[in-house]
């Protein structure tokens, strides 16, 4: 019986198309959030392009980087990881030009994509049965999973720009907060018997802000509380860590090509 138990979860890890949550899941999770920050505000501010034009541009990205996803018939760590860099710049400078832009502010960004969200895991929950994401691939799956991956992200930027701003937490408050309650998660995995998908989703949705202010404590000028680092250094010192991490990571398991 162990046997047959052993050998269909390996299955289903070739199947699946999404890596396996880990620790260094995570530390790539959170890299690649603050990237979308620096890499986000690079384009839009740096380059002076505006949020609607490096929300055009992300938004092509991600799509040509799911569509790609979608056609794999397997994980790839890189095509992965570039597909999630890719929902959270598209996520910084949706965020962006919804709370800046159009004057719908920080508390009414977030809470509209809080419901887009919740109503992205409703449906995808009343559809298949279950939002849990260690066995995604299916293109059914994948739709539902990179979708609300998308409002998720989005949603992170706008909880990181409240808390900094509205809430007047500053970058490293919002650190401390966003930080503080990942760690109440880990807490709640190891501790209790709250679902696995519900505590993954919450992990997920607050890694997004705590990037977020990370990105933006690096980029932004010194009045306002930031470090003035460049955003184009930032960017690329972020990417050599994630390829550095994904090396790994991949070392480790042992499992996967790219």
């Amino acid at each position: 019986m162990n046997a047959a138990k052993s050998i269909a979860t390996q299955t289903q890890e070739v199947l699946s198309k999404v890596p396996q949550v880990t620790l260094l899941f995570w530390v790539i999770k959170i890299a690649a959030t603050t990237l979308g920050e620096t890499a986000g505000d690079a384009v839009t501010m740096s380059m002076n392009l505006g949020y609607l034009v490096g929300t055009a541009i992300f938004a092509t990205i991600f799509v040509a980087a799911v569509i790609a996803q979608m056609k794999a018939t397997r994980f790839h760590p890189l095509l992965y990881w570039a597909t999630i860099i890719a929902t959270t710049t598209v996520g910084t400078t949706l965020a962006d030009f919804a709370d800046r832009s159009l004057g719908i502010g920080y508390t009414g960004g977030a809470t509209i994509l809080f419901f887009l969200l919740m109503m992205s895991l409703y449906i995808w929950h009343r559809s298949l049965g279950s939002v849990a994401v260690d066995t995604v691939s299916t293109p059914k799956e994948e739709i539902f999973y990179w979708t609300t991956i998308m409002f998720s992200q989005t949603l992170g930027t706008a909880l990181g720009d409240w808390a900094a701003d509205t809430a007047g937490l500053g970058y490293r408050g919002g650190a401390v907060l966003f930080g503080a309650l990942l760690i109440a998660i880990a807490a709640g995995y190891y501790f209790t018997k709250i679902s696995r998908s519900v505590l993954f989703w919450a992990a997920f949705i607050l890694t997004r802000p705590l990037g977020a202010v990370v990105g933006d404590y690096l980029d932004k000028p010194l009045t306002s509380g930031g470090l003035a680092l460049s955003r184009y250094l930032a960017s690329g010192a972020l990417i050599a860590f994630i390829l550095v991490i994904i090396a790994i990571s991949r070392r480790r398991s042992g499992k996967f090509a790219v």
